[in-house]
């Protein structure tokens, strides 16, 4: 029996002052319930980045895992793009 493919998503690092974690921030367009409008979305992820090498505004990919910590259930697969 095969286990489920662990989640991946891209994002925007916000935040790198806590060693080891970085701060993604994922945004998404959500349709509203009632307006029928595109509203944008942001949601927060605590990424395990085990060599630091991620700086605020990098583009990376993270990776679902087991829990880290109390609110680190994620880790830094690779670097897409770094911050200019």
């Amino acid at each position: 029996m095969e286990r489920n493919a662990r989640k991946e998503i891209i994002g925007i690092v916000a935040s790198n002052k806590m060693e080891k974690t970085v701060t993604v921030t994922i945004e998404r367009k959500k349709k509203h319930a009632k307006y029928h409008k595109f509203v944008k979305a942001t949601s927060k992820f605590m990424a395990h980045d085990e060599k630091q090498e991620c700086n605020i505004n990098d583009v990376v990919k993270i990776m679902e895992t087991r829990p880290l910590s109390k609110n680190k259930r994620w880790r830094v697969v690779e670097i897409i793009e770094k911050a200019k």
